[in-house]
Formats: C-alpha cells, structure tokens, sequence
C-alpha cells in the first residue's frame, strides 16, 4: 500500500528579507473547500498584509488539484514559487499562505521567487508529516486472562486502542490499518485456538496518523 504523506498540523514561520516580514502558515486540507477557508482566514487574519499568497494541493498522483494566486505581486513571482515548493516536498492535502508586509525597499523578479520560494521551503522545515491510512475499526472480545497478550497483537499490527469495556469479558475497540486485518485475524485465531475473532464495526480511507508514531510501518 502506498503511503500518502501529509501535514500533520498548522505551522508558522517569519522571515524577514531586506525590509519585508514573510509570515508563511502551512496546514493539513482535504479538499478545495477546506483550502478556500484556509486561505480566507489567513487573509482576515493579516488583512493589513501588503499580500497573501496562497498555494495548495488537494489529493495525491494523478488526482491532485492545484491553485496559487501571485496576489498582486508581478505575474509568476509569488504563487508559482511557492506551489512549485510545495509540489516538490511530496506532500498531499496541503496549503500554505505567505504573508508578505512590504518594507519599502523592492526585491526584483528574482529577488520575490526567492523570497516566497524560501518561506515556503522554511515552514515546510519544521511542518510535522503524518500518513493518510485506510483503517478499519474492530472490535475484539476476550477473557481476563488474554488482556495483555491482545494488547501486544494490537500494537505488533499497529494498531491504535480507541475503548476498552469491562465486564464478563474485555471488548477492545481497535483502528487497524486495512492491510493488517488477516494478519490480526490469524493472530488472533492462534492465541485463542479459534475461538477469538475480530468484528469489523467500519472503514475509512483516509486516516490520519503522526508519521512520528507510524515510523514503524513499513513503506510498501
């Protein structure tokens, strides 16, 4: 299965060329709609900003959308630049803004690609990756006595424990990678000698796990 990179929360970096402050704020988005709203709320945030420049991507491969806007800076100087960063980190679901507060000194054609190009290179620097998993949830339910040893399967499959009921037996309820579920299955089958087995309660493509805690999950 391949693993879809994205960011795993909103970040914000300055920096400050010649005389002009460039704040760029970087987040998760999965879907234009999402993007937009983004966006919105960075430009009421800074509406006294000489320019806001957005650059996002919705989707992965083949089925990614695309939008920048150079937001009056001259034409391919800020929008481009900053997408063209953007599209090179091999992140997905992603949008950045650059804030830019003009200091009265002019940078040149080259000198705004490299100062938007840089504040994106430099929010993207310290912007915490996560992976966008297909998951099930299960349940699992299990005597006393195989509450650890369940445990262990649970986090050997890298799996993510959501609830625990206690009662004449133990009812875990899991997230599981997608293609950890045979595996899961049969490990479970062997613990219990058939008797134990994992109910699929539902699905979902796209959840999102800290790369942090996923390091462990092996590229496919």
């Amino acid at each position: 299965m391949k693993q879809q990179l994205v960011p795993a929360r909103e970040m914000r970096i300055e920096t400050r060329v010649v005389n002009s402050l460039f704040v760029a704020t970087a987040g998760p988005v999965f879907s234009v709609d999402e993007a937009r709203a983004f966006v919105d709320r960075i430009r009421d945030e800074f509406s006294d900003a000489s320019h806001n420049v957005p650059a996002y991507l919705i989707g992965h491969g083949a089925s990614t959308v695309a939008h920048c806007s150079d937001d009056g800076e001259p034409s391919g100087t800020a929008g481009p630049p900053a997408l063209a960063v953007l599209r090179g980190s091999g992140l997905g679901d992603a949008v950045v803004v650059v804030t830019r507060y003009f200091g009265g000194t002019k940078l040149g054609t080259g000198g705004l690609v490299r100062a938007y190009s840089d504040a994106v290179r430099h929010v993207l620097s310290v912007l915490p990756r996560a992976i966008k998993v297909p998951t099930y949830t299960i349940s699992v339910e299990t005597p006393y006595r195989l509450y650890e040893r369940v445990l262990r399967l649970t986090r050997a499959h890298h799996g993510q424990l959501l609830d625990q009921t206690l009662a004449g037996q133990v009812t875990f309820i899991i997230r599981l990678p997608q293609d950890r579920l045979p595996s899961m299955q049969s490990a479970l089958g062997e613990l219990s000698r058939g008797h134990i087995r994992a109910n699929q309660l539902g699905s979902s493509e796209s959840t999102i796990l800290r790369l942090e805690r996923a390091t462990q999950y092996p590229l496919k």
